[in-house]
Parts: C-alpha cells; sequence; structure tokens
C-alpha cells in the first residue's frame, strides 16, 4: 500500500493511450462522470461495457459508442447477481472494473433486500458485483478495480455494530459520506486480498454536475440551482482521475489508495483501519450471502 503522503497522480492529457484488447466495464454509466468516462475509453479502442439503471439512458450511450448496454438497478441484488452472470458471459476478460454508480436519497428506505437504499447501491451492489467477477479481475494481467468516492467520506462514521444505522437519526449526508468511507476501507482491504493478481484504488471526482444529487434537498441547493455552474466541474473533468487510474503505467504505487482527483487524498482515521476494513469486508460478506473470501 502507497504512502500517505500526498503526491501526484498525472491527469491525462489529450488523448488516452491505444486501449485496444482490454475491456472496461463502468457502472453508472448512463449519465454523468460514467457517461464521460465510456466515450473516452471507446475512442482510446477500448471494449467497453456499460452498465446503468435507466434502460433508455443506458441504451442511448451504447448506441453512442456502438456496443450493447448492460442494465441493473441496485436497490436489487438479484439484478446484481444476474448482472455479474452476464459480464462473466460477455468478457473473457475485465481489465478495468469501475464502480461509479451511487446516489444519495433524502430518507432512509430498506430495499427489497432488507437494507438501506444507500449503503445498498454504494457499497453493498459494488461489494457484491466485485466478488462475483473477482476471478475474471483477478486472471486479467494488469486488472484493476476503480470506485469513485468522495471528500465527502470525511463526515461518515462507521459502526459495526450498526452498520446500516437502524439506531441513529437519518441524515442524507452523514448516510452518504459513510457509505463513501465504505467504499475506502473496501479498496483498502480489496488491495490486500487482491495482492499480487490486480490492484484497488478509489478517487473523489470533485464536486461534478450531474444528476447526482437531484434527490437530496441539501445537495440540491448547488445542484438544481444556477449555483451549480460556479461551484461545479463538468462531467468530463469529474471523470478524469478515473480515466488517470485506469491508464497510468504505473497503478502499485496507487494500489489500495483514495486519490482527491489526482493526488493521494486525506481521509477520515477510520480510513486507515486495518481491522475496522477486515471487519467491513466480513459483515458485507454476510450482509449479500457471499463466502468471505
Amino acid at each position: 500500500m502507497p504512502d500517505r503522503a500526498p503526491h501526484d497522480a498525472s491527469a491525462p492529457s489529450g488523448a488516452l493511450p491505444h486501449l485496444a484488447g482490454r475491456t472496461v466495464v463502468v457502472t453508472g454509466a448512463s449519465s454523468g462522470i460514467g457517461a464521460a468516462a465510456v466515450r473516452r475509453f471507446a475512442a482510446a479502442g477500448a471494449t467497453v461495457v456499460p452498465v446503468g439503471r435507466s434502460p433508455e439512458r443506458t441504451t442511448a450511450i451504447a448506441r453512442e459508442i456502438g456496443v450493447e448496454p448492460l442494465v441493473a438497478d441496485f436497490t436489487r441484488l438479484d439484478d446484481v447477481r444476474r448482472l455479474g452472470e452476464e459480464l462473466l458471459a460477455r468478457c473473457e476478460r475485465i481489465d478495468v472494473l469501475a464502480h461509479n454508480a451511487g446516489g444519495t436519497f433524502p430518507r432512509r428506505v430498506v430495499t427489497e433486500d432488507g437494507h438501506e437504499k444507500t449503503i445498498q447501491v454504494n457499497h453493498l451492489a459494488p461489494f457484491l458485483l466485485t466478488s462475483v467477477l473477482r476471478e475474471r479481475v483477478e486472471a486479467t494481467p494488469g486488472a484493476r478495480v476503480i470506485t469513485t468516492s468522495s471528500v465527502g467520506h470525511t463526515i461518515g462514521r462507521v459502526d459495526l455494530t450498526d452498520l446500516e444505522g437502524e439506531h441513529r437519526p437519518y441524515r442524507a449526508f452523514r448516510v452518504y459520506g459513510t457509505t463513501k468511507l465504505l467504499n475506502i476501507l473496501f479498496t483498502r482491504e480489496l488491495s490486500r486480498r487482491l495482492v499480487g493478481t490486480a490492484t484497488a484504488s478509489c478517487f473523489h471526482p470533485g464536486a461534478v454536475a450531474s444528476d447526482f444529487g437531484r434527490d437530496s434537498r441539501a445537495a440540491g441547493l448547488v445542484y438544481r440551482t444556477p449555483l451549480r455552474r460556479v461551484l461545479l466541474v463538468s462531467a468530463e473533468e469529474g471523470a478524469a482521475p478515473l480515466l488517470a487510474l485506469a491508464t497510468r503505467e504505473d497503478p502499485e504505487t496507487v494500489d489500495g489508495a483514495y486519490l482527491d482527483r489526482f493526488r493521494i487524498g486525506r481521509t477520515a482515521r477510520q480510513a486507515d483501519d486495518v481491522e475496522l476494513a477486515r471487519g467491513v469486508w466480513e459483515a458485507s460478506a454476510a450482509m449479500v450471502g457471499v463466502p468471505v473470501a
């Protein structure tokens, strides 16, 4: 795992390197960062599999780059399992698995799987998808798993005795921050478990002008008003750290790392708790019904 002192992780300048022969899977690909990323990956010659919740928007971006989409609703874990099987059937190799889907929700909602909606969409679904695809990722030389986290993780708090916040007041952005902290802990532990086969990294994309905050009252003050033009970066700018991580020549130097855009970022204290990361992994495996591997 890299030293936590800040250092540059170079931003891509101009065109990406030629990616013919590489397969890139991007969730949350129907808009925002995901859509911007799949366009760039496809232009560089990669075989891209865009995954999204909206059939209409995911189909539109897939047609734009000349591929077939995959649709899955991460509020249903059966959808995630089906998605994993479809990816295994379609992809002989997975060079980049980009976990980009996510959201924040104004009220506490429990999914049909019995989990709080934010933690399921932002953490449990990518955890499960990684579990289904892990052998394929490990069998692909130089493969990397990249997760979109957030600087918002600093307001989150992980309590293994109340992981889904059942015994705390529901505050949407704090719950979101907790799931982004879980993304970092997942990345740390995945890196440890993948050692010698593949790498794992996560990043904060910046405050991106996208559909992200449309369901949140607080975020909506920025995301749904003219303030977005002043305070937010474009989806293309937000996708740039993902593109950089997916194509950098030395991914091992950021294996297990959290990047604030292109630099190793400062993290909440819990993000560096090795035992907590292991506990989150074991609890998540039990919650989605997979072996602790």
